[in-house]
């Protein structure tokens, strides 16, 4: 089990922590702590508070997604998703929304906004080599297996 510290913002007494809507939830739902109503026009991005501050061990990565019913019903999801908040981060987590739908969409204090889900980050040692073995795929790339 890892622990996360979480420090509420001045100001934001009012605004949810991150909390999982189910028992078995993979992600943290966050809460938009703007301080008046915020409308996305169709096409408009814009980058929300949530009004906390994190500290995570350094084995993780927070990934802050879209919620699946504002993306469905409206068209709202994140840019730069799945965003990463690396384990040296102490400022204030915020969600950059993009509005794809066909209608202007306000984002109202408190409301859920966005997910963060929490990953184990391996360590990795990167090495340098003059040659790669040798794969049964080998380059091939995009489309390379068929349609």
């Amino acid at each position: 089990m890892f622990r996360v510290q979480f420090k509420r913002l001045p100001g934001n007494e009012d605004v949810p922590l991150p909390a999982r809507m189910s028992e078995w939830a993979a992600g943290f739902d966050l809460h938009a702590a703007v301080t008046e109503p915020v409308t996305l026009k169709p096409g408009e991005r814009g980058l929300i508070p949530t009004g906390f501050a994190m500290a995570m061990p350094p084995e993780l990565e927070a990934q802050i997604r879209p919620r699946s019913g504002l993306a469905y019903k409206h068209g709202v999801t994140c840019l730069n998703t799945p965003g990463t908040i690396d384990a040296d981060y102490r400022g204030e987590v915020k969600v950059l929304l993009a509005n794809l739908g066909q209608e202007p969409f306000t984002i109202a204090r408190g409301e859920r906004i966005a997910q963060m889900v929490f990953q184990v980050v391996p360590r990795i040692e990167i090495a340098e080599v003059g040659e790669l073995p040798d794969t049964e795929r080998g380059a091939g790339g995009f489309g390379h297996t068929g349609r």
